[in-house]
């Protein structure tokens, strides 16, 4: 066992040095006496960082590297979200971590059945009675993986061609948040489509944080099978294939359509102006009542209903009128005169 001295220097400026006959205790540990207090505890951890995936175990480490204390208080705390809490105090595991954790070494926290909870800042504090400083702490950020699920993908199922199409990929449960890629008839694409000559005949840009697929404007090209693809670094997941499919606009096809309709509209235009012409929109008094026309000079009566025109000679108030329906066809043309 080595041996040691303390020494002191020799008032004046003299660098002659002389023992002072201090021995130096070889025993462990070793208990000073009420009032010396020589030493300082101090703290290291073998990783202050780190990972594991989630239903792993993982070590918190906290190491005493110097101590005269033979038996110093140890406490475990865990810091989320601005709230402090007990995982390890007055010699017991607490809190969510009981059944599932225990202290190695003295002063090591080890953790079983890892969840993503647990993902955190950890401090271990030890306290020291004997020591000149009493306390130290360190700190250990714990970084829990979980993997993606099956991402939701909506990708558009026809889209007309120069049109502007958007796909969206989307993965809730990955920790860290996971990145997204996007693949067509299995050939993933680029994040911008001008990066690559392969995709010159393309428009389109990827945003691997939002998992969203944005075309400027499609191309014949760009129809075809997609998926998605979540990952972070425990692991990554896909979404099923869908088609998507781009066609040309049917530009003879609308301009017919729209003839179509045009005629439609004149012709009902059409037959408004001949049933004005005929009367129709005129208020007539009671069924059989003739009105005299102003229009014509010949002494004709005009007589209508709702269902059909009749004509009647006046001077014979007895005498049954006679009927004569009109043609659709000829609705437009001028009443016809009955000879008597």
């Amino acid at each position: 066992m080595p041996s040691a001295a303390w020494k002191r220097p020799v008032e004046g400026p003299a660098t002659l040095r002389r023992p002072l006959g201090v021995a130096v205790s070889s025993q462990w540990p070793w208990s000073p006496q009420p009032g010396c207090l020589i030493g300082a505890v101090n703290l290291k951890s073998s990783n202050r960082t780190p990972v594991v995936q989630e239903f792993g175990s993982v070590e918190l480490s906290c190491i005493i590297t110097d101590s005269q204390t033979s038996d110093p208080r140890i406490e475990w705390k865990k810091i989320q979200n601005g709230e402090t809490t007990y995982v390890f105090f007055d010699n017991k595991i607490q809190g969510v971590l009981v059944g599932r954790a225990e202290i190695l070494g003295k002063t090591s926290l080890k953790i079983w059945n890892v969840t993503r909870t647990d993902s955190a800042l950890y401090r271990c504090e030890v306290v020291a009675r004997n020591d000149r400083k009493e306390i130290d702490e360190i700190m250990i950020e714990l970084t829990v993986q979980v993997k993606p699920v099956t991402p939701v993908c909506r990708v558009p199922k026809a889209v007309p061609v120069g049109k502007m199409a958007t796909l969206h990929c989307q993965e809730s449960e990955g920790h860290p948040r996971p990145h997204y890629s996007w693949y067509r008839n299995d050939v993933p694409l680029p994040t911008d489509s001008r990066a690559n000559p392969r995709f010159r005949n393309s428009s389109f840009h990827l945003n691997s944080e939002t998992g969203t697929l944005v075309f400027s404007a499609v191309h014949k090209d760009d129809s075809g099978r997609y998926y998605c693809i979540a990952s972070n670094d425990a692991g990554s997941a896909r979404c099923e294939e869908q088609e998507m499919e781009v066609y040309d606009l049917n530009i003879g096809g609308i301009i017919g359509g729209v003839l179509v309709v045009l005629a439609v509209l004149a012709l009902i235009t059409l037959g408004i102006c001949c049933a004005y012409r005929r009367g129709y929109f005129i208020n007539s008094k009671q069924d059989g009542e003739s009105y005299k026309n102003p229009g014509k000079a010949d002494g004709v009566n005009y007589i209508r209903t709702d269902e059909e025109v009749i004509f009647s000679k006046p001077g014979n108030p007895g005498e049954p009128s006679r009927k004569n329906s009109v043609p659709p066809w000829k609705l437009c043309g001028s009443p016809r005169k009955i000879s008597e």
